[in-house]
């Protein structure tokens, strides 16, 4: 069976196109929250950094321990907040990618590690991507874990 030809653009009739809504329409609230929750968190990492410096060629200790907290904290936050006790729409935004995504620095410990490579510190830039790779998945997977007993002692009480 032949189907007929489309008609020619001449003979189409164009539907309106709806328009669709802004980029940031209705999102102001959730923007602010993360932009002042990053805020918070990039001087919380800003000032562990001061506490902890790091010295040419040495571990940096103050980077890996903040970001193996970060990671620890952000696996006992989602669940609290998804599994345990629903929370405000926007403490998710302000706390896990605001504060936590400021407070961890995933950059700096690329950096760190690209310097220590270049500075012929070796066996410490290798070390230090281990060790701050299995130290954030460890902790992730702790910050769960706890979060989940919590869980099921706070629902059996």
């Amino acid at each position: 069976m032949d189907h007929p030809l489309p008609p020619s653009g001449e003979d189409r009739v164009a539907a309106p196109r709806p328009h669709p809504p802004a980029p940031l329409s209705g999102q102001a609230g959730v923007y602010a929250v993360i932009a002042v929750g990053g805020a918070l968190g990039a001087l919380a990492r800003w000032g562990v950094g001061l506490a902890l410096p790091t010295h040419q060629g040495e571990f940096p200790l103050g980077t890996f321990l903040i970001n193996v907290a970060g990671c620890l904290l952000i696996g006992m936050l989602i669940v609290l907040i998804t599994e345990v006790r629903p929370a405000h729409p926007l403490v998710r935004p302000f706390a896990a990618t605001g504060f936590l995504g400021g407070f961890t620095t995933f950059s700096t410990y690329a950096t760190d590690a690209q310097y220590l490579l270049l500075h012929g510190h070796i066996g410490t830039a290798v070390g230090y991507l281990a060790a701050t790779l299995a130290g954030a998945v460890a902790a992730t997977w702790v910050g769960i874990t706890v979060a989940k007993a919590i869980s099921v002692r706070l629902v059996h009480r």
